[in-house]
């Protein structure tokens, strides 16, 4: 019994533990594809395949901004992240009611297409001029 549990563990002991290392591999690949749309190497590296940066001007409808851009993180769907372009999101600072804004800090308010949402933007105020 004792050398039937010896070779049973010691015997071709390389090409055993070749073969369970391989199982594994296949099985994390497997179950990260059937998680979401993360390919191996992506889930190793850690960053998301649908999140992406972008830096965009900001709009003051009759004034400026300091900065006059802001950074922005985005998530969402990774087909439309992968053809969104800047221009096809916008920045925004809203003045209604506003009668002198000379620096006054606001909000800036992110414009996305559908599918899309924004997880971080830097700055989220900005100083405002008006040039009325």
């Amino acid at each position: 019994m004792i050398i039937f549990t010896r070779n049973l563990v010691a015997k071709d002991f390389w090409l055993k533990l070749f073969s369970l290392a391989l199982a594994l591999l296949i099985w994390l690949a497997v179950r990260i594809n059937g998680e979401s749309s993360t390919s191996p190497l992506q889930a190793l590296i850690g960053r998301p395949p649908d999140e992406n940066v972008l830096t965009i001007p900001v709009h003051v409808p009759g004034g400026s901004s300091a900065p006059t851009e802001v950074s922005i993180t985005l998530r969402g769907d990774p087909r439309i992240l992968k053809t969104l372009k800047p221009q096809n999101i916008r920045a925004e600072v809203d003045l209604t009611g506003v009668q002198s804004a000379n620096g006054m800090l606001r909000p800036v308010e992110i414009i996305l297409p559908k599918g899309i949402y924004y997880t971080r933007l830097e700055p989220d105020e900005v100083a405002v001029q008006l040039s009325r």
